[in-house]
């Protein structure tokens, strides 16, 4: 069990990295500099590094399964505790790297800073909006990069939540939790997943999660012949999705499921090699996910306003901003994830959030 943690972190560790890579090659303005002289790696980063999400969805699926129904039936008859535990887990860090982002928003605006990256002042609406993880829906404008995944992973885990605790109801069928959710997960790859203006909600993204959740399922039965089954139905629902229209993004998820299959059966405990550094930067890759942004936009600033054309400034401030986004990570993750997560500290953060959003407002 060790060795397979050990592994998942790993892969959260790069994951994480190429996200930090992509938002400094796409957004700029540090990488407008540097592309005339590395246009082949920006340019993929730019177009590529988005997809390591897909590596975020898949194994947040497996967790989800393990968590939720590890041997297929759903395991919690009280589904507010658990929902409540999972905002609250979520909403600490984030709470925190929205404070960040308000704060640093507003600094680099007061510099001078003029640029696509930087947010407008949110508006109170806006900020309550990101409290509650429907920004997307009421189309505000992002205050960071990235917020829109936590509300999606929060949809996500709140659906197969309520579906497995629907499905005990019926225990008579006791694969009817496993079932349906197989069900939605095709109708992801093969409809939902298809139609772009669903990217707000859930089900748009149900494919990748459910096939982490089917990866897990796999991994863990005791009879080879459903062990098999749930592969062979892995690469059934995958394959039929890129037929129906070849994606990336797809392609990866599943790839990254099936490789979460072989790793869990195949490689003996203790085998995997051991990096502590990408171990602990696995541990954290949430908080750094979450503050990474804020941490780029003040760098891209002050390296723009003091040295805009100079390329070894740039290509200096691309490194120091990867390297403090990992930093700023670490610090709010032993802030946030490290307690334990309650109510009163997620009070407490919210208001934070509000009154930093106020007064972002007011000056």
């Amino acid at each position: 069990m060790t060795s397979r943690n050990t592994a998942l972190d790993h892969v959260k560790a790069v994951a994480c990295l190429v996200i930090v890579c992509h938002h400094l090659a796409f957004y700029g303005p540090m990488s407008d500099v540097l592309r005339p002289l590395w246009p082949g790696l920006l340019g993929w980063l730019d177009e590529y590094g988005r997809m390591a999400v897909q590596l975020f969805l898949v194994l947040g699926g497996y967790w989800a399964a393990a968590a939720l129904a590890p041997q297929g039936q759903a395991r919690h008859a009280d589904i507010g505790p658990v929902l409540g535990k999972r905002f609250v887990r979520l909403c600490l860090p984030y709470s925190a790297a929205l404070a960040c982002a308000i704060v640093v928003n507003e600094v680099v605006r007061s510099w001078g800073f003029d640029h696509d990256s930087v947010s407008a002042t949110p508006t109170w609406n806006a900020v309550l909006a990101h409290l509650l993880l429907v920004q997307s829906l009421g189309d505000w404008e992002a205050l960071s990069a990235g917020v829109w995944y936590v509300a999606i992973d929060f949809q996500l885990y709140a659906l197969c939540l309520i579906w497995l605790w629907c499905s005990r109801s019926l225990p008579r069928w006791p694969a009817l939790g496993q079932t349906g959710l197989v069900l939605a997960t095709a109708a992801s790859l093969w409809v939902w997943n298809l139609d772009s203006s669903l990217d707000v909600w859930a089900l748009y993204f149900l494919g990748a999660y459910g096939l982490g959740m089917m990866a897990w399922w796999a991994t863990h039965t005791p009879h080879p012949w459903q062990r098999w089954g749930w592969v062979a139905l892995m690469l059934l629902l995958t394959g039929s999705a890129l037929l129906l229209e070849w994606r990336p993004r797809i392609a990866i998820a599943g790839v990254t499921a099936l490789a979460l299959v072989l790793q869990g059966l195949c490689l003996p405990a203790g085998r995997w090699p051991q990096w502590p550094l990408l171990t602990w930067m696995g541990q954290r890759s949430y908080a750094i996910f979450l503050i990474h942004f804020p941490t780029s936009l003040l760098v891209n600033a002050l390296v723009t306003l003091h040295w805009p054309q100079s390329v070894a400034a740039n290509a200096l401030g691309m490194l120091a901003a990867a390297l403090l986004s990992v930093v700023a990570g670490a610090q709010l993750f032993r802030w946030t994830e490290q307690a334990t997560p309650t109510w009163q500290l997620w009070r407490n953060w919210q208001l934070g959030v509000l009154a930093t959003g106020w007064v972002a407002a007011t000056l």
